[in-house]
């Protein structure tokens, strides 16, 4: 877990808000701070998360508010219980929270169908998905495949490596269909297909933007 992620913190208790978050920037934690659900969900749908922390009241609703908003990463409720989210019970101790976020990457980090961020969508792979707020993209299977393979491997992938990937097709195979594909898959997500900004063309291959 790279101490560089960046955290949303949103607790309604703003003493303890202020030594959480001094304490996680001490970490070398980039924290961004909300002190309500409204205030941590304008935040979840504007940027990537590592974490969200939530010690507010109904932290099950707030974490729901988060998910619909973007929100990919996991998720640890300050306080009472909870039957959808993990939780720590308060008081705690600042290295039983850093050692809650630690096993909670590992999980997170050991799905290979965990929901991850492409542009401004959420990409939920084994729901075939993606999501921006209400905005719902239906994916087909070889779709799914396609942007598995580009976000795990994080920069350019050549074409003949992704037919091989993708549909199990050797280099000597003649074919477009990876082109329809990428095509297809572009007519879903961009907002104009002919200059894509998600989907990108590069060096005889393809990847996801930043």
């Amino acid at each position: 877990m790279p101490n560089t992620a960046r955290i949303l913190l949103a607790e309604s208790d703003a003493v303890l808000r202020a030594s959480l978050a001094e304490q996680l920037q001490h970490e070398g934690y980039e924290v961004v701070a909300a002190r309500n659900g409204e205030d941590a969900a304008h935040a979840a749908g504007a940027g990537h998360f590592a974490f969200a922390i939530i010690g507010l009241e109904n932290g099950d609703g707030v974490a729901a508010d988060l998910r619909a908003a973007g929100l990919a990463s996991p998720v640890l409720l300050l306080g009472a219980g909870s039957t959808t989210q993990e939780s720590l019970a308060k008081p705690f101790r600042f290295s039983a929270l850093l050692a809650r976020l630690h096993a909670l990457s590992t999980h997170h980090a050991g799905s290979g169908d965990a929901a991850v961020r492409i542009g401004p969508y959420t990409f939920h792979p084994s729901a075939k998905l993606l999501q921006a707020g209400q905005r719902k993209v239906r994916l087909t299977e070889k779709e799914t495949n396609i942007l598995k393979f580009l976000h795990a491997s994080a920069g350019t992938v050549p074409r003949d490596i992704l037919l091989h990937e993708v549909w199990g097709y050797g280099p000597a195979v003649a074919t477009h269909t990876l082109e329809t594909h990428i095509y297809r898959l572009r007519k879903k997500i961009e907002q104009d297909p002919a200059r894509a900004q998600i989907l990108l063309t590069e060096g005889g291959g393809y990847r996801l933007s930043a």
